[in-house]
């Protein structure tokens, strides 16, 4: 399904009663709607909530920006202190997301995200504190350069190019998956599931390129954070390393009353 929302066009789906309380599930970095394990969305529906996930700009069928960028190049200005100029900011990709909760007519929503997801629903709470029945930020942070770093080697990941042969880009996709997840647990066969779905249903590497720059460039949010009483969750891994522990401990500080 798909709704007009914040000017563009958002693909969006849903579980669950209507008339239950809505929870937002916002996707991370590249991530399509496609990338939630069913189950886990289940169990948030047999606990009584009207899910709704999405595609967010420039990934899945959601709308594409315009644009063509180049990653390196973008990365290395950024190194150098360059400015850089992104397509749009994660204030953007928030707006989307309330755009999506009116086309649906929501108004008091349940939020959780994941990593750059993360990111939004804190834009989200800052926007619209009102609307917020509650916010659970998972593997996230606040956009404060001295917390939340990936590894060196979680770097390298995120700047190699996506192959764009399927099996290639499957197999890059399982390295990239078992890194990410770390040595406590990697489920490689929902892996590649997940990653085999996302990939047939749309393959755009520079919507995520433009995605990156919209977290690099937006404003650090701890201080718009602090102003606002939202019931909380911060969720996080000790030894994640793309977002690392301290973003997550950020996070929570921030957010008054957080558990």
């Amino acid at each position: 399904m798909r709704a007009q929302a914040n000017g563009i066009e958002i693909e969006y789906e849903t579980l669950g009663d209507p008339s239950d309380p809505p929870l937002l599930v916002v996707a991370g970095l590249g991530c399509q709607l496609k990338w939630w394990n069913p189950d886990f969305l289940q169990g948030f529906v047999d606990r009584g909530f009207f899910v709704v996930t999405f595609d967010n700009r420039d990934v899945g069928l959601s709308t594409k920006i315009d644009t063509h960028i180049n990653l390196m190049e973008a990365v290395a200005g950024y190194l150098q202190g360059t400015p850089i100029e992104a397509p749009y900011q994660l204030s953007d990709m928030a707006g989307d997301a309330w755009g999506l909760c009116d086309a649906l007519g929501l108004d008091r929503v349940n939020l959780i995200g994941a990593s750059m997801g993360g990111m939004i629903v804190q834009q989200m709470a800052i926007d619209h504190p009102e609307r917020v029945a509650s916010l659970t930020s998972v593997m996230s942070t606040t956009g404060e350069p001295d917390v939340g770093q990936p590894t060196a080697e979680a770097v390298g990941v995120l700047l190699e190019p996506a192959p764009t042969e399927r099996e290639a880009n499957l197999l890059k996709s399982l390295e990239a998956g078992r890194l990410l997840a770390g040595p406590v647990y990697c489920d490689e066969d929902w892996i590649l599931e997940r990653n085999a779905l996302q990939f047939d249903r749309c393959f755009h590497p520079d919507g995520q390129v433009a995605q990156l720059l919209a977290i690099v460039t937006s404003p650090p949010r701890s201080e718009r954070l602090r102003e606002i009483d939202v019931p909380a969750l911060v969720v996080h891994g000790t030894i994640d390393p793309l977002v690392t522990f301290s973003g997550g401990e950020r996070t929570a500080e921030s957010l008054r009353g957080s558990e």
